[in-house]
């Protein structure tokens, strides 16, 4: 089939068959049609903001669960998180256009000591799957380095990432540096990496551990809504 044919049937679906396609579209990663399922939801009247949750990310939501039960795998889920940002390409703009609410605004970066940055990779792009804005500033990161970000990228969320048991005690450094400097509860602090667990993230003062990028992006949703939810109690 052409792309011409392609086309032509993704523009006859209706909404409640095209949003689907995209959401399978998005699950095998082909970025030409989620541009062209975007523009054709856009030109029908979608809000870019309704686009966005309701054709991207629920579809990037799929490719969550399903990477969280080992039915994905990295390299599907890169392909996935690929599309997306085609898709993102075209919203972004549009959406500080119309104010859309955000999700988010996170700073991912590996500890200092530390060159790894596999993991950081994709939670960056599984969080971006989700909505979040995302700032990832490498590896080898000390605690300046993550403060500053912070505060220039007007985050809510750090994530930190260490794969080594050596550079792991680093997280803790940075955790202490926010709260000499009155900081600490201005931000959402989660750490992941292999060598860490749930008693560690609890001992150094971190609101959460994450054992993967899928969980690290249900937890950030859930850490979101609920600073959400005091701030209007």
């Amino acid at each position: 089939m052409s792309d011409e044919e392609d086309d032509l049937i993704l523009s006859e679906l209706p909404d409640e068959e095209l949003v689907p396609q995209m959401h399978d579209d998005l699950y095998d990663g082909m970025d030409e049609e989620i541009v062209e399922g975007v523009n054709i939801l856009l030109a029908r009247g979608w809000t870019p903001y309704k686009v966005l949750t309701e054709a991207l990310v629920d579809g990037m939501t799929i490719v969550g669960n399903d990477f969280r039960d080992g039915i994905l795998f990295v390299p599907e889920v890169l392909l996935a998180a690929k599309a997306m940002k085609a898709g993102m390409a075209i919203l972004k703009p549009l959406l500080a256009e119309t104010g859309a609410p955000r999700m988010g605004r996170m700073v991912i970066g590996t500890v200092k000591g530390d060159i790894h940055d596999i993991g950081q990779n994709l939670v960056t792009m599984m969080m971006e799957g989700a909505g979040f804005e995302v700032k990832n500033i490498g590896i080898n990161n000390d605690a300046d380095a993550y403060i500053d970000a912070l505060a220039e990228f007007d985050a809510d969320i750090l994530g930190m990432s260490a794969l080594l048991t050596t550079t792991m005690p680093y997280m803790k450094t940075v955790i202490d540096t926010l709260v000499e400097q009155g900081k600490r509860d201005d931000y959402i602090v989660m750490i992941g990496g292999a060598p860490l667990n749930e008693e560690f993230g609890t001992a150094i003062g971190a609101d959460a551990y994450c054992d993967d990028a899928a969980v690290a992006v249900e937890m950030a949703k859930e850490l979101i809504a609920r600073r959400h939810n005091q701030a209007t109690a």
